[in-house]
């Protein structure tokens, strides 16, 4: 009888991109050799090629649901942690522990959230006047309307219907009634108190009404005075996919995200079945979350679809795409998981401000030589005189790791959050100030301050509220952070 001399070994091995991919051939490839026999490979190599792939589908796989399952892990968290679990149920966060847990959350003005569910569903709001700031998103944190000073009521206050993707919005419409859809069934509604006055929360909460459409709305119950630490930074490893498999079998799958069904599928996540991977589904979806997160904050550190915002600077306009997250021909899932990784929610105010309209977010990684910014290192900001804003400014620190406010021991919002409002404030004679962040202060300058502490790298916002035309037409500029 015949036998078959194996001769594969012999071949010379060619690099994967100089590969002919025909009759016998060993490739060199990230996997190990590929040996080609006839063409063909055996069973060892086949089990390797689908490691490979549902590895580089689960990396990709996070980069696309990076909003969707931070503000999953928000809903859950805020439900577990305030018990809000009604539908009428909004949580207000004030001091620092409540803030402390948003991820990027905004220290300087109060928030107010709320998370409803229109699969059970359409929503009727009557909204207050004042001054204030917010919007309904849908779970991709696209806003489906603004609300306040930016929104249609525009402070005056208005009522809206909201309803749900497989809803019909024209018969809800009526004569003052704004009517929007959104694209899930889950939506968040998120609110900012503007008015400095202290007796207008109070005023704005007693008036605001919310229920279900064919109800009389009534009035909301708001959560306040928790005080809870707690935590919406998405989960690492198996229990981000089961915060991605959960809102999966909440919404239906929109037109845009079928492929993505598809990439999830050999990963244990479909539609309408429970999560339950087998071990080798988990061994790949735990390195994929690594390695995704990886990919991600390199997308949050280093945008390359972007440039920094003023010449010869590290500074970048932090969101950086536009609020539908797509365009006429392709979805912006890079920008918006550069956006989403280290920050939650969108408005149209936020993203397309006009002046003395609006909120501009400013953000920096380096100094202003290059390097990383270092938690082991002290740094000086000079904010120069007159920053062009109709309200304020603000510095807020945050944690590279969790990108929440900075813990660094502080018990008070200014220990991670400086603004222009603070009487504590020390100016230069100039009318320019200089902000450090860091190890230690300068003599003289401990009201100015914000500390780091050990490995938690940082990275801050600078927050123009209301920004002005100088900021527009960059007449007006923020230098880099100094290396003290």
């Amino acid at each position: 009888m015949p036998t078959t001399t194996n001769t594969t070994s012999k071949i010379q091995e060619v690099p994967l991109d100089q590969a002919k991919l025909y009759g016998d051939e060993n490739i060199a490839t990230p996997i190990g050799t590929i040996e080609l026999q006839n063409t063909y490979f055996d069973d060892d190599a086949s089990k390797r090629l689908y490691e490979e792939m549902d590895f580089q589908r689960a990396c990709q796989c996070y980069v696309w649901s990076t909003p969707l399952v931070s503000v999953t892990t928000w809903r859950n968290r805020q439900a577990s942690d305030y018990g809000a679990k009604n539908p009428s149920d909004f949580v207000v966060y004030e001091s620092l522990k409540e803030k402390r847990g948003i991820v990027t959350g905004n220290l300087t003005t109060p928030y107010i959230f709320n998370f409803s569910d229109l699969g059970k569903g359409a929503i009727r709001v009557e909204y207050p006047p004042g001054k204030t700031a917010g919007g309904v998103l849908d779970f991709w944190m696209r806003p489906a309307f603004d609300l306040g000073l930016t929104g249609p009521d525009k402070g005056q206050g208005a009522k809206y219907i909201v309803v749900g993707p497989e809803d019909d919005p024209e018969k809800y419409k009526a004569e003052g009634v704004n009517v929007f859809q959104s694209a899930t069934n889950n939506v968040f509604i998120g609110i900012r108190i503007l008015d400095p006055d202290p007796n207008f929360s109070a005023t704005f909460m007693s008036h605001y009404k919310m229920g279900p459409v064919d109800e009389e709305p009534s009035t909301s119950n708001f959560i306040k005075g928790k005080d809870v630490e707690w935590s919406a930074t998405s989960p690492r490893g198996l229990d981000y996919w089961k915060n991605l498999a959960e809102i999966i079998n909440q919404e239906p799958v929109r037109e845009i995200d079928k492929p993505w069904m598809e990439m999830l599928a050999p990963l244990g996540i479909v539609k309408g079945q429970d999560f339950a991977p087998t071990e080798r589904q988990k061994a790949i979806l735990m390195k994929g979350a690594a390695m995704g997160e990886l990919m991600t904050r390199n997308l949050q550190v280093n945008p390359r679809f972007a440039e920094p915002y003023w010449a010869d600077t590290s500074w970048y306009k932090s969101f950086d795409f536009l609020v539908a997250q797509e365009t006429g021909d392709r979805q912006q899932f890079d920008e918006r998981a550069t956006w989403f990784y280290e920050a939650v929610g969108s408005s149209e105010g936020m993203v397309n401000p006009t002046p003395g309209a609006g909120q501009v977010y400013m953000t920096t990684k380096r100094d202003s030589e290059g390097r990383m910014l270092r938690a082991d290192q002290t740094y000086r900001l000079r904010v120069p005189k007159d920053v062009p804003v109709g309200q304020f400014w603000s510095l807020t620190l945050y944690s590279e790791n969790t990108r929440r406010p900075y813990d660094n021991g502080g018990t008070d919002i200014r220990s991670t959050s400086l603004d222009s409002r603070d009487k504590q404030l020390k100016f230069n004679d100039d009318g320019s100030i200089d902000l450090f962040v860091g190890v230690e202060p300068p003599t003289g300058f401990e009201s100015n301050f914000m500390k780091t502490v050990g490995q938690d790298g940082w990275f801050v916002y600078f927050r123009l509220y209301a920004p002005l035309q100088p900021f527009f037409d960059k007449s007006f500029s923020l230098p880099d952070f100094e290396r003290l």
